[in-house]
């Protein structure tokens, strides 16, 4: 269950730092190549809204490994695209596939532990999901350096693996027991939960298309070394882990999704301004400690409830996050053309404002009712 928590944002995020390579190899400009993102993420958000639900009627572990297994396809799909359209067709359809394992993982992860460890275990997760946006901007900006086909050939292998691996505890609704429906999932306090997901997704992990955009106007770096800086954001993650789901634990989730969200807010105002790459990277780095503050406790809300149809209510959720992340290039990068400085202040105050209005402070007992 954790090795597959990394494949959704590795997936999202594969192409941010091989932008200007995709552009000159299909004969569109880079701000065009940045729709490389939204066609993944997109479709991955929109089947979310029901793949959860669906899954838990069919089976965790089957439908898990049918979208590894069309995951392995899709991606290959990219690397033999001969033109832009083709190429963006598989990105979609890698995003189809995922959204039918993040979501069942995280369900499954949160009936295996102890409710007073759900935070810890959700740290983990979440650990193995800032691998996979670290890694993705790294692997794409170096195989990007050769032929970026590359990359996506890896995600391919990575798939097939995790096909073989599978996760247990995957048995359709047992005979007699009333499938879970989808409208069980759409409750306000989730859709609430899944508008501060996306708002923090959105405007703080799901800025590295921007930062890299930066990194190459204003430092002048290659490929290569874009995908470099930014891992730090996803090293940041992981090392912090542990210690930021024990503090879910301690604090609370609604504590800690707070502290994150203005505390990125700050960074990434800081990411935008500063004169000096040393410190847009450490920036960037302490950015990666808020944006797993916000990601562990969402889904510590939304899991810890307890509801009938946990695999649907974090389904939407994760699928109202993903779209944060999807709209993020098409909104923000016209801006970033218009004023470089005005782009990362916009989603600054998204984050340092917005999802404290938006976060229900009230009980969430009611999350997956």
């Amino acid at each position: 269950m954790f090795a597959g928590a990394f494949l959704g944002p590795f997936g999202g995020g594969i192409t941010a730092a091989m932008l200007p390579e995709l552009g000159a190899d299909f004969g569109v400009p880079t701000g065009t190549a940045s729709v490389s993102i939204t066609a993944y993420l997109l479709p991955f958000a929109a089947v979310m809204l029901v793949s959860g639900t669906l899954g838990e009627r069919w089976g965790r572990g089957r439908t898990v490994v049918a979208g590894y297994a069309l995951y392995v396809l899709a991606s290959l799909a990219c690397v033999l695209a001969a033109s832009w359209t083709l190429f963006l067709a598989g990105r979609a359809l890698q995003g189809v596939a995922n959204a039918f394992t993040t979501p069942l993982l995280l369900a499954a992860l949160a009936s295996s532990v102890e409710p007073e460890r759900l935070g810890r275990a959700l740290g983990w997760f979440g650990s193995l999901q800032a691998a996979g946006q670290t890694s993705a901007p790294l692997v794409g900006g170096l195989a990007a350096e050769a032929d970026w086909r590359l990359a996506f050939g890896g995600a391919a292998a990575v798939a097939l693996l995790l096909a073989l691996v599978g996760i247990p505890g995957g048995s359709p609704v047992p005979a007699g027991t009333s499938p879970p429906r989808l409208r069980s999932a759409w409750t306000g306090p989730v859709l609430r939960l899944g508008l501060v997901a996306g708002l923090g997704w959105g405007c703080l992990a799901g800025l590295n298309f921007l930062l890299a955009l930066r990194l190459e106007d204003e430092f002048g770096l290659g490929a290569g070394p874009r995908g470099l800086v930014l891992t730090a954001l996803g090293i940041a993650g992981i090392l912090t882990a542990r210690l930021i789901g024990g503090t879910v634990d301690r604090l609370g989730p609604q504590r800690c999704v707070l502290a994150g969200a203005v505390g990125g807010g700050l960074l990434v105002a800081g990411v935008g301004i500063a004169p000096v790459l040393w410190a847009v990277v450490a920036f960037w780095a302490a950015a990666g400690v808020c944006s797993q503050l916000i990601l562990v406790g969402v889904n510590a809300l939304v899991l810890g409830s307890g509801g009938p149809n946990s695999g649907g209510a974090v389904s939407v959720v994760q699928a109202v996050r993903f779209a944060g992340t999807a709209a993020s290039p098409v909104a923000i990068t016209p801006i970033y053309h218009a004023d470089p400085v005005a782009g990362f202040l916009v989603p600054a105050g998204l984050l340092a404002a917005g999802v404290p209005a938006v976060l229900d402070r009230a009980r969430v007992r009611e999350v997956s009712d």
